[in-house]
């Protein structure tokens, strides 16, 4: 039997840096993958030592994309330490700040950075405008931008793009692999939305600063509250935030929905197959809460859960105490599954091998990544939006479950379909379109709580008193799925700090028992095209929306300083 070893590195269209290795058959079929986070995240040293109320705003530096929730969940673990209960305008708030951040992110993520999985640009160059503008009413009574006139001009801005050989975004992709299946029509709605998303989202960013100060990076969380009085206390505030969100829906019904709508079906035969379906196993923190309780005990928006094998009959509750993280084949010491209050982030890299053809292999027998491997039940789980969907579904929520059996019908298909990379696509959809028309009604919740004479944002506390010895934890939803902050504090300094994050659930590499991360097992059974071409490798990977953390921090233990830069010219800061 012939095999080919592939390597995908980097990974590109992601936030971060990413390594995919895979081992295929005589029929190009993937037998064995492993996924390889290329870069050390060493924020929990930095701090140490530091007041506790400080924390989230530096934790919300560990990436570009989802800022405002790291700030959140660190926020909530420091509360939850402290026993703090924030008032109803601030929960508000902070729905609508880490609301907006869901509406920006998923449009994005699908056009900008997914989409070029599905979307043929070479294609797209010879569709007959009239013959895409009714494409565009197949999928929507109303679609987006949808005229001849405006699908002509966009063939003819990406004609151009390509005879003056200024591809931009467009360049080194794999056109006109084997594995595109749109029509060129087709091809043209979504590459007009692609552009049309480019603006779309200058919009949505400003709707995330008008509550959380700027994007990215927001300041107006801290613990016990939020500190935006005046933008929530101003009825015009309100009314620009949801005047944004209302344009925002208009995208996100006539474009995304219809042409996720779109490409399901076209890929309909793959989903059916479950090719990406993944480990099986789902977990969900639950986020947004829908009362005024303490975090951990409010109803949520997305309720938290677990599901195994996908079997959506059954959802067990979630437990904390039952989540490990697991360093057997991550660059770290030791090789215990340890809970985040007692994990530990200590470097011991290996380094790879040399092969026989002279490049460097992961050493796939050790350890081969910094991601480490977080467990529930010592099971590998799978967050994100299909995560969230699913369990929403198993717990028999009428909100999620209407939502998604809607979206089902409009494609005439089966729930099965979900458990795909198809699947996983779509149900980043789906919880937009509901994600949006939710935040409508809290906007309207916001203002009248106001207009009742309720402007209490902050709830006050003793930090001396209560910050001696105390831990906590936040745990909600990113975008990308669960994200969790475990917090010790002693003497009101933080001694032990740990973070998981979405993408160490889903890209982690093997299991202390040998179970492959859910990158991993998604990738078990997909067929290349061509493997010089390995676009089947990406759209798989790309529907989890990956986001390794940014950026290398450093700290020297002893206080020195590493090194310093001036930075000459004009620049904002």
């Amino acid at each position: 039997m012939t095999k080919k070893h592939i390597i995908v590195d980097p990974v590109t269209r992601i936030e971060g840096h990413l390594r995919i290795e895979a081992v295929l058959d005589e029929n190009n079929v993937i037998t064995e993958a492993y996924s390889a986070g290329t870069m050390f995240r060493g924020i929990e040293t930095i701090l140490k030592g530091r007041d506790p109320r400080d924390c989230g705003l530096l934790t919300m530096r560990i990436c570009g994309v989802c800022t405002g929730t790291h700030y959140q969940r660190s926020i909530e673990a420091v509360e939850h330490a402290f026993e703090i209960t924030i008032p109803k305008n601030a929960r508000l708030v902070r729905n609508l700040i880490q609301g907006a951040l869901y509406m920006h992110d998923h449009p994005v993520h699908f056009y900008n950075l997914h989409g070029l999985d599905w979307v043929d640009i070479t294609s797209a160059l010879k569709a007959d405008p009239a013959k895409a503008a009714a494409e565009a009413l197949k999928w929507c009574d109303t679609p987006y931008n949808a005229s001849v006139g405006h699908y002509r001009k966009v063939a003819q801005r990406l004609t151009k793009f390509v005879k003056q050989g200024r591809l931009g975004p467009f360049a080194n992709a794999y056109w006109e692999n084997k594995s595109y299946k749109l029509s060129p029509e087709q091809n043209l709605v979504a590459a007009s939305h692609y552009l049309d998303c480019l603006d779309v989202q200058r919009d949505i960013a400003k709707m995330h600063a008008i509550f959380g100060g700027k994007s990215p990076h927001p300041q107006s969380i801290v613990v016990g509250g939020v500190t935006c009085v005046q933008d929530i206390i101003n009825p015009a505030r309100v009314a620009e935030f949801k005047s944004i969100l209302n344009k925002t829906l208009d995208f996100v019904k006539h474009a995304y929905i219809p042409d996720v709508l779109m490409a399901g079906t076209v890929y309909a035969d793959e989903a059916l197959a479950g090719i990406g379906k993944g480990v099986g196993n789902f977990l969900s923190y639950g986020d947004f809460n829908l009362d005024d309780l303490p975090f951990y005990e409010s109803k949520k928006l997305f309720p938290a859960g677990v599901v195994y094998d996908f079997d959506i009959s059954k959802c067990y509750d979630l437990d904390q105490l039952k989540i490990t993280e697991d360093v057997t084949h991550a660059w770290y010491k030791g090789s215990e599954q340890l809970h985040p209050f007692k994990g530990k982030t200590e470097p011991e890299y290996t380094g790879y091998r040399k092969g026989e053809d002279g490049f460097a292999y992961l050493k796939t027998e050790g350890k081969y990544s910094w991601s480490k491997t977080p467990l529930y039940e010592d099971r590998v789980m799978e967050v994100g939006p299909l995560a969230r969907m699913v369990i929403g579904v198993a717990k028999g929520d009428p909100l999620i479950t209407e939502y998604v059996q809607g979206f089902l019908k409009r494609g005439n298909l089966p729930v099965k379909v979900l458990f795909s990379t198809v699947g996983r696509t779509a149900a980043r959809a789906i919880e937009t379109v509901m994600m949006g028309e939710e935040m409508l009604k809290w906007c309207d919740e916001l203002a009248a709580n106001v207009a009742s004479g309720d402007q209490e944002t902050w709830t006050k506390f003793d930090f001396d008193r209560v910050s001696r010895d105390a831990e906590g934890f936040g745990m909600a939803e990113a975008p990308r799925g669960g994200l969790g902050h475990w917090v010790k504090i002693k003497n009101g300094q933080v001694e032990h700090y740990q973070i998981v994050v979405p993408s160490t659930w889903n890209s982690a590499p093997r299991s202390h028992k040998g179970d492959r991360g859910p990158y991993e097992e998604a990738l078990i059974g997909v067929k290349l095209s061509d493997p010089k071409q390995p676009l089947e490798i990406l759209r798989t990977v790309h529907s989890f929306d990956p986001c390794i953390a940014c950026a290398i921090h450093l700290v020297d233990t002893k206080g020195k300083t590493l090194a310093e830069y001036k930075v000459s010219g004009a620049c904002d800061v």
